[in-house]
């Protein structure tokens, strides 16, 4: 059975906005807005899933998802620079940016190695080819969709910060046999093309 996963990136909210390490805040009414606005343009799903961070899980219920939180899909973890701007990271500790964005082993803020989020990520997204296959939306942070992605593909690790992201996008990975084919990122709007041609 063929498995169509469906990342749909959370819509902007003040982290994203600031350039600042998610700390789990709320998404502001604009990005609400903006989410509800692109609801009728997502395709149904036979089951659905979301990141558990607080943006994804509001982004989900304005898309009108039914969607089951994940933890497998839970963002990078950032250790000790959560909630911090990364201007400001980058002004304190230059070489610990450095290396975090040009080793994807590397964790000098005590969190977790973009490695990690990559293999977690992976084994997630093969358990869903092992299922009834069908379309699975699931909301979650740039992080995972690029982590998902690199793994999809068999990129190496070090191309995870060249993936951009942008909020509100649907990247399609279609999976079956052990194969995995992307259809690149669209932004969810009414004036793309009708739902069911995806």
């Amino acid at each position: 059975m063929t498995v169509r996963v469906l990342l749909i990136s959370p819509a902007a909210g003040p982290a994203l906005r600031a350039v600042r390490f998610d700390d789990d805040a709320p998404l502001d009414e604009a990005g609400l807005r903006r989410a509800r606005e692109a609801a009728g343009a997502l395709p149904r799903g036979t089951r659905a899933y979301t990141a558990p961070a607080r943006g994804c899980r509001e982004t989900a219920a304005a898309l009108g998802l039914d969607a089951a939180p994940e933890p497998a899909l839970r963002d990078l973890e950032v250790g000790r620079w959560r909630g911090r701007s990364l201007e400001e990271v980058a002004a304190t500790e230059p070489q610990a940016v450095a290396a975090w964005l040009t080793d994807p082993g590397a964790a000098p803020h005590g969190g977790e190695p973009v490695t990690a989020l990559i293999g977690r990520v992976g084994a997630w997204l093969d358990g869903q080819t092992s299922g009834a296959g069908g379309r699975v939306p699931v909301v979650a942070g740039p992080a995972v969709i690029r982590a998902a992605t690199v793994h999809a593909l068999g990129l190496p690790p070090e191309v995870f910060w060249r993936l951009d992201v942008a909020p509100l996008t649907l990247t399609e990975l279609t999976g079956r046999a052990g194969r995995w084919n992307l259809r690149c990122g669209r932004p969810l709007q009414l004036s793309g093309p009708a739902p069911d041609s995806l």
